[in-house]
């Protein structure tokens, strides 16, 4: 069934609703809820009444306690008066129980001892047949909390050294440096001896080349012959000085003596001494003939 509106009505429909939150807020929101700030608590907010607690005295255990009890009314360690500690731990015990009854269970354990300890000095004391004295039964007690007191003030201790992060800080600081590259200083000597050490090198890692000097006998022959046909006769030695002189290389005064063995063997050459360990003298044969 079709159902007609005016006109009016039909365009309210049609058009978006208006957005109610204000652009700006000038009150202080208390808290946000999912991102969005919450100006007044919610009338059916419900908070438990154990949700805070405050606690004003709190202790590591059930020997922390019974030392504060003790320290606090300075009685003596090695003779607590237990009737009256016991009393005020339990009064104690008994209000954590109304809380929190797990925390309270390590209590009523030393509980448990307080009054067995209380309970055994009650009875009458009777000797061992060695005739020793009874331990006392708060002999185990002192010792554990005298311990306790040791371990105590040995926390207290460490935690009074500074500390980093409690007590100070670790400086820091960041140094925006630049460094300058400052070339060397160099003189005449030290381009001197780095040339030096750069031919060292070199001749380190030079290869060695053999190359083949072509050396004629006949030349050499010829260059005696000359030198001989101006002189009646010349000492052996004077005649391979000029080549040593020069500085010509070994294997050329080899070639000269070579040469020289050579004209004797043609009998062109004659290689004469008078006596032994005298001079030896070179001439020309054919000059001695013609003579």
């Amino acid at each position: 069934m079709a159902v007609s509106l005016p006109g009016d009505e039909l365009a309210a429909l049609v058009q978006p609703a208006e957005d109610s939150t204000p652009d700006v807020i000038d009150s202080v929101a208390l808290a946000r809820l999912y991102g969005e700030p919450l100006f007044a608590l919610p009338q059916d907010l419900y908070i438990p009444p154990d949700a805070l607690e405050v606690f004003l005295e709190t202790f590591e255990g059930p020997l922390d306690l019974l030392l504060y009890l003790i320290r606090k009314q300075n009685f003596n360690v090695l003779d607590i008066p237990m009737a009256e500690v016991t009393r005020q731990y339990l009064s104690y015990v008994e209000q954590i129980r109304e809380h929190n009854l797990e925390l309270a269970a390590e209590y009523l354990l030393m509980a448990a001892m307080l009054i067995e300890i209380k309970s055994r000095m009650l009875l009458p004391v009777r000797k061992s047949d060695t005739g020793e004295e009874p331990e006392d039964p708060r002999a185990e007690l002192v010792r554990r909390l005298l311990e306790y007191e040791q371990m105590k003030l040995a926390a207290k201790k460490l935690d009074a050294l500074p500390q980093l992060g409690r007590d100070f800080l670790r400086a820091q600081a960041h140094a925006d440096l630049t460094a300058e590259r400052i070339l060397p200083d160099v003189n005449v000597d030290d381009l001197r001896a780095a040339w030096a050490d750069i031919m060292k090198r070199a001749r380190l890692n030079a290869h060695h080349h053999i190359t083949r000097e072509q050396l004629s006998v006949r030349d050499h022959m010829t260059h005696i012959l000359r030198r001989l046909g101006s002189v009646r006769f010349m000492e052996f030695s004077d005649l391979f000085l000029e080549r040593i002189d020069e500085g010509e290389p070994a294997a050329v005064v080899v070639v000269h003596f070579l040469a020289m063995l050579e004209l004797a063997r043609e009998s062109l050459l004659e290689i004469t001494q008078a006596e032994p360990y005298a001079p030896i003298y070179v001439r020309l044969a054919y000059t001695a003939l013609a003579h």
